[in-house]
């Protein structure tokens, strides 16, 4: 992490199809190209399961029709044939209302893009070019009542709502160096897509040399395709730093690191990335960490975030996040039990907010969130918290619940995931079935054995599908790897949990270090 001080991310098929539209001038376009050719999926589109694969879809075909329509002879072998499958299967998903999962800005991406599709088919139309068949006729419609918003906020002169600028491409011409948006360390938003449609012709006087080194430093990550944010610098060290922590893992992290994280919080918290407003969610988990790593500082500065009932994630969040919440209780709680003016200031909270995390349960004992698609992972968050800093009384069949979800959703293979069986989500459930202080629950030293045996059997170099959401989703990839290295730890230290006589299923220190 400090070599990598931008942070791994894993690339973003939107953000790459963004970056190849609005800015083919950047170095790497013909890579970027590839990259969208290569990852298309075999029913034609592009991304995710379900839902989740309409924003990348959608972006992918903007940019390959576009590519086509402003430099044909430049483009690709395939290029069309791709564009064409990726507008039939795009438009049966929106022809039957395919729903939209809660990410980012999806419904101001959605409505942008498919006018710009259909604004290119006009075009192709109107040259009586065939090649996008059944008459050329544009997608269905789509709800466009948010963007419709946007932009008569943003014409009206007003201030542009900090939120709106991770996906300021979504206002096309009109994001072009736009007076209400400064960009931070060169970066509108912490995004490549942002930052390329904000600068536009880099050939017009008053470029911002600042912003150009940015987006030439963000292709140059992945050596072409693009990341969907970047830098994650805080976000990635403290979300690493704290699951090796809550697991035991004995790190000692360099002084520098220490001091970056300490100055990184100011008075509103920290945000994700430059450009960014300040959030709850890396507010809360910079101070856990630091916490448990021997520096605490008083987390005065999440009380911004407090709605009273619960916290939100960044002030005008629509919607709520029960993981921003469980490391909020993780970040107050600490304080609350280890320092005097923590129990004064913060024990009442965080008693509260561990009653309203319990009422968030599902039905069948998991939690869901809005940051990442897996229950795995909510479920993993919010039991972290309720088990070590809900008071007495207050969480305990909450997370017997959980427990039995996980033991009853567990694969035959051993693994856990939503759509298939992944290291990361197997990770979770993991952490939790070693890691609460309850008594032991029926099936969970079996079911630790199976999960152990799966983590035993599968490849470090594997690569589970990203499962984080952004504007699609993606894979901070130290994150995912700390998480992994935790629920090893834990069955190292819980090894009278592990239904494993010949202990072979123990990792060695070696594969934990």
């Amino acid at each position: 992490m400090m070599l990598e001080p931008a942070g791994r991310v894993s690339p973003s098929v939107y953000e790459t199809g963004r970056v190849v539209a609005d800015a083919p001038w950047l170095t790497g376009h013909d890579r970027r190209l590839r990259y969208l050719l290569d990852t298309q999926r075999a029913d034609g589109g592009w991304g995710g399961a379900g839902g989740y694969a309409v924003v990348p879809t959608v972006s992918a075909v903007e940019a390959l029709l576009g590519t086509l329509r402003g430099a044909p002879a430049a483009a690709p072998t395939g290029l069309g044939a791709a564009a064409s499958r990726g507008l039939g299967v795009l438009a049966e998903w929106l022809g039957r209302g395919t729903s939209l999962p809660d990410t980012p800005a999806a419904d101001l991406i959605v409505p942008a893009l498919v006018e710009r599709i259909d604004d290119h088919l006009a075009f192709f139309a109107a040259q009586g070019d065939r090649r996008f068949a059944d008459g050329l006729r544009a997608l269905p419609r789509v709800d466009r009542r948010r963007l419709d918003a946007v932009h008569a906020l943003v014409g009206s002169g007003r201030p542009v709502p900090q939120k709106l600028v991770h996906a300021f491409e979504v206002l096309g011409p009109v994001a072009r160096r736009h007076r209400g948006v400064v960009p931070v360390a060169g970066a509108v938003g912490a995004s490549p897509a942002a930052t390329a449609a904000w600068i536009g012709d880099p050939a017009t006087p008053g470029a911002d040399p600042e912003a150009l080194a940015y987006l030439r430093a963000a292709v140059g990550l992945l050596d072409g395709p693009v990341p969907c944010c970047t830098p994650i610098t805080v976000f990635e060290r403290a979300w690493a730093l704290s699951g090796l922590a809550r697991a035991g893992v004995p790190v000692r992290p360099a002084p520098k690191l220490i001091a970056e994280l300490s100055a990184a919080l100011g008075p509103q918290g920290v945000p994700t990335g430059p450009g960014l407003p300040a959030d709850a969610d890396t507010t809360s988990v910079t101070l856990y960490t630091l916490a448990r790593l021997g520096h605490p500082v008083d987390p005065a500065s999440l009380l911004h975030f407090d709605l009273g009932t619960h916290f939100c994630t960044w002030q005008g969040e629509d919607g709520r996040s029960v993981t921003t919440n469980a490391h909020v209780l993780e970040a107050l709680g600490w304080h609350a039990r280890h320092t005097a003016a923590g129990a004064s200031r913060y024990g009442a909270r965080a008693a509260a907010l561990a009653g309203w995390l319990g009422d968030e349960q599902q039905p069948d004992g998991s939690w869901a969130d809005r940051w990442h698609a897996s229950a795995y992972y909510a479920t993993s968050c919010v039991v972290a918290a309720l088990d070590r800093y809900a008071p007495a009384g207050i969480g305990g069949s909450a997370v017997d619940r959980a427990i039995d979800w996980l033991v009853a959703t567990q694969r035959a293979d051993g693994a856990w995931g939503r759509w298939a069986g992944t290291m990361e989500e197997t990770a979770y459930a993991l952490h939790v079935l070693l890691g609460v202080r309850r008594p032991v629950r029926p099936g969970v030293p079996e079911a630790i054995g199976r999960g152990l045996r799966h983590l035993s059997e599968v490849d470090d170099q594997h690569v589970d599908p990203p499962l984080w959401h952004d504007k699609d989703l993606y894979a901070p990839v130290l994150i995912v790897r700390a998480a992994v290295l935790a629920a090893r730890q834990l069955a190292m230290t819980r090894s009278d949990l592990v239904n494993n006589p010949d202990r072979s299923l123990l990792p060695s220190r070696t594969a934990v270090s």
